[in-house]
Order: C-alpha cells, then structure tokens, then sequence
C-alpha cells in the first residue's frame, strides 16, 4: 500500500519526465532552427535543456529533504 505522499511524489516525477519527454523529442527541431541563427546559441539551448532535467531534481530532493 502506498502512502498519499509517495503518490504525490510519483505523479510529480510523472508529470516532471512526462515534460522533458515532449522537450527532448522537439529539442532536434528547436536546435536545427537556433543552428540557422548561431551554432553558439543552438549549443546553449542544448546544454541548458540537459541540465535543467537534472535541475529540477536536484531542486525536488532539496525541496523534500526541507520539508522533512
């Protein structure tokens, strides 16, 4: 049996890789048209998007580990 939090936390962590899913299968077609502008802003675009996956995680944990 599962707890009303542990629930929450797994539709959260749904919801959160359910948004990045969408992000990173139009990341090619977002990084192609940033390309035509620079290479430079394509590859900021790229790096950002990656380690905001991890960001927000890292911002999740901490958020739990305040919380209690």
């Amino acid at each position: 049996m599962t707890n009303g939090s542990s629930r929450s936390a797994a539709i959260a962590a749904a919801v959160i890789m359910g948004g990045f899913m969408l992000l990173f299968f139009v990341m090619p077609s977002i990084m192609i048209w940033l390309g035509n502008i620079s290479p430079w802003i394509a590859g900021l675009f790229g790096l950002a998007a990656v380690l905001s996956f991890f960001l927000v995680f890292w911002l999740r944990a901490r958020h739990q580990r305040r919380k209690g």
